[in-house]
């Protein structure tokens, strides 16, 4: 009982990373209707600028821990934000307008581009943060057995959830949320309505951008580090993760994907974990077959 209680808890950072990256994904999904890398490379980025210069800070600056956070943590949300900017209106807005279909080897470029920039300014280094916020909060004790997360585990599945959270109160309860809504059913209906659909395609892959880069964040400031080819793999499993839920509402996304990593961390706690994820990938691709619906072009 107490090991089944431990992999239940150890699911809940791991949900609540794959509910807000489904989420973020949703909403740039919602504008160009196709597999988009990109988002994974700029989780992969944020992480990586936030390492680069909160060890800048500490080793160059001298500056205190929680100000070289500060300092990292600020660079990755400007420099992913600015990335976010350029990529959305000056690459994938013209390619989803001309021939949607290229945006799927856009987001690979981009994401080749962004992993090189970072790799290159790093030289070819991994850094890593000072462990902090480490310290075990004890749930439940059985015997000798202790069911326990650490502090930065439940800040981070507790901001991640209320990024969640927000986001879908944004988009159910205002006029921006309507206006997402219209875009992203009909972008040519919307525009004939006096909506400015380019400037809302922009503005939803910027904010998908900057729920990137603050999961991007928060996951390397509990593992450490960023890996280079991270955003890659991200990429593609955000992707499947996010077609659990569907990809016509974000926070039936989202929930979908933290089924995915229920299903995940129990596989590894029960399962041979070398088999982890080609049955965690095979299901997701079966759903994604399965759910996927053809229209007929009148």
């Amino acid at each position: 009982m107490a090991y089944l209680l431990q992999q239940l808890a150890n699911a809940v950072p791991v949900a609540a990373l794959y509910a807000a990256l489904a989420f973020g994904y949703s909403l740039a999904f919602a504008m160009t209707r196709r597999a988009d890398i990109t988002f994974g490379a700029l989780f992969a980025f944020a992480g990586q600028i936030y390492v680069f210069f909160a060890h800048a800070g500490w080793n160059q600056l001298y500056l205190v821990l929680p100000a070289a956070l500060a300092l990292g943590a600020a660079a990755s949300l400007l420099y992913t934000l600015g990335a976010a900017v350029l990529i959305g209106r000056h690459v994938m807005l013209p390619l989803q307008r001309a021939s949607p279909n290229t945006v799927i080897v856009a987001s690979l470029g981009a994401l080749v581009v962004l992993e090189e920039m970072v790799r290159i300014a790093m030289e070819s280094r991994s850094l890593w943060l000072s462990p902090f916020l480490n310290r075990e909060v004890v749930f439940w004790t059985d015997g000798g057995f202790k069911v326990t997360l650490t502090a930065i585990q439940l800040v981070n599945a507790a901001l991640m959830v209320s990024l969640v959270a927000a986001g879908h109160l944004l988009l159910t309860r205002t006029r921006l949320g309507r206006v997402w809504r219209g875009v992203a059913d009909d972008p040519l209906a919307a525009e004939m309505c006096g909506t400015d659909a380019r400037a809302v395609f922009v503005w939803s892959y910027v904010a998908s951008a900057a729920i990137a880069a603050v999961c991007g964040v928060l996951a390397t400031s509990y593992y450490g580090t960023m890996d280079f080819g991270a955003g890659l793999m991200f990429g593609l499993k955000v992707v499947l993760v996010a077609a659990a839920g569907g990809y016509s509402v974000p926070l039936r996304s989202a929930l979908g994907a933290a089924a995915v990593a229920l299903a995940e961390t129990l596989w590894s706690g029960y399962g041979p974990i070398l088999w982890r994820d080609l049955v965690i990938v095979g299901g997701l691709v079966t759903v994604l077959v399965l759910s996927r619906q053809e229209r007929a072009i009148p």
